[in-house]
């Protein structure tokens, strides 16, 4: 099931597997890219030595093509500490009425340094760099082209995919408004860059050039939704939510055993756990989240929140965790990484057939 785009970058599937920060392990990763697709490291939340580390143990796991993600964030971050305070009050008193001991806390930073990330992703030179959250500036980008890396920008608005292709990304992945996680909205407000995928998506590939791939991300759980984006244009499919559940997936077991049963109506926008629109379920935490913290933007809230969601999964409160999520995240299918591929390119292969058929029929 190769593709041009595939053919591009040394993989057999058009498919990616998101780079989901915080969820997507070197396992996970070298198990996707090991069965055919593009296994991306989330690497939003880590320091550039984890960058580093992490894309050695990939490589150490397997020799095929791999991504690596980044937050495009400034290096420096000013918090109202008034605030924080406040934030940090009603989060402690939160977690108390909950009862788990652990409280808040002040890190040393708010967020690892964008530009020290990124000197870590281009000595570790993966086979593609993807971004989300803004654009990377001209001096990077010739900077990775100088190592051969592909570069993949996240858009939620034509607007934004524009800018991307004028920043001189190879391709621009579209995330609709179904993709589980933060949006990766720059340009606009999150709430008025929430267009559903297959209206973003063939807008899209109108508004760009011939040459430009652009990948689809959003609700698609099976290779029939990966055929139904093909149609549209795309010429890959992103999926996050659908590996989640994989046993190689570090996301909390509380976490997994909540997404079969998710109900569409529960999967929400979200800013109370990280000061950015993401879409997840509305669990316990959602429902009582503290006035004050809604607030905080990001990453200082991200920063707040962090150990108490980590006290939550040790204690197996998925109703206490940042449960992210696509709109479709009922449709999960646990099973390892490599089955997952396999399924899903044969779901496609056969949904391929049944459409030629139909076309073939009088």
């Amino acid at each position: 099931m190769s593709s041009p785009f595939a053919s591009r970058l040394g993989i057999e599937h058009p498919l990616i597997q998101a780079p989901m920060a915080g969820s997507s392990p070197p396992a996970l990763v070298a198990a996707v890219s090991s069965a055919g697709g593009l296994g991306s490291l989330g690497a939003g939340y880590l320091e550039p030595q984890a960058i580093l580390q992490q894309s050695a143990q990939v490589r150490a796991l397997g020799d095929r093509p791999y991504a690596i993600g980044l937050f495009v964030l400034p290096d420096e971050f000013e918090a109202d500490m008034a605030a924080v305070a406040k934030a940090r009050e009603q989060l402690d008193a939160l977690m108390a009425r909950e009862g788990l001991a652990v409280r808040t806390s002040l890190p040393a930073r708010w967020a690892p340094r964008f530009s020290d990330q990124f000197a870590a992703l281009c000595e570790a030179q993966p086979a593609v760099a993807s971004f989300a959250f803004g654009v990377i500036s001209g001096a990077q980008r010739r900077e990775l082209r100088q190592r051969d890396i592909y570069v993949i920008g996240t858009a939620t608005t034509v607007a934004e995919a524009r800018a991307w292709v004028d920043a001189g990304a190879d391709a621009v992945c579209v995330q609709g408004a179904e993709a589980g996680g933060h949006r990766g909205t720059f340009l606009h407000q999150a709430e008025d860059a929430m267009i559903g995928l297959f209206a973003l998506l063939p807008l899209t590939v109108h508004a760009l050039a011939a040459d430009v791939p652009v990948i689809a991300a959003g609700g698609i759980m099976d290779g029939r939704g990966m055929l139904a984006a093909e149609v549209l244009g795309a010429a890959a499919s992103q999926l996050g939510t659908a590996f989640l559940t994989c046993p190689e997936c570090s996301a909390a077991e509380a976490w997994k055993r909540d997404l079969p049963q998710a109900e569409e109506s529960r999967v929400t926008t979200i800013r109370g756990f990280s000061g950015r629109a993401a879409r997840g379920l509305r669990n316990r935490f959602v429902e009582a989240m503290p006035e004050a913290a809604q607030g905080l933007p990001y990453p200082v809230l991200n920063a707040l929140t962090a150990p108490l969601r980590r006290a939550a999964a040790d204690a197996g409160r998925g109703d206490l965790l940042s449960e992210w999520c696509g709109q479709a995240a009922g449709l999960v299918r646990p099973q390892p990484a490599a089955e997952l591929v396999a399924r899903l390119m044969y779901e496609h292969r056969l949904a391929r057939r049944t459409m030629a058929g139909a076309r073939n029929t009088p």
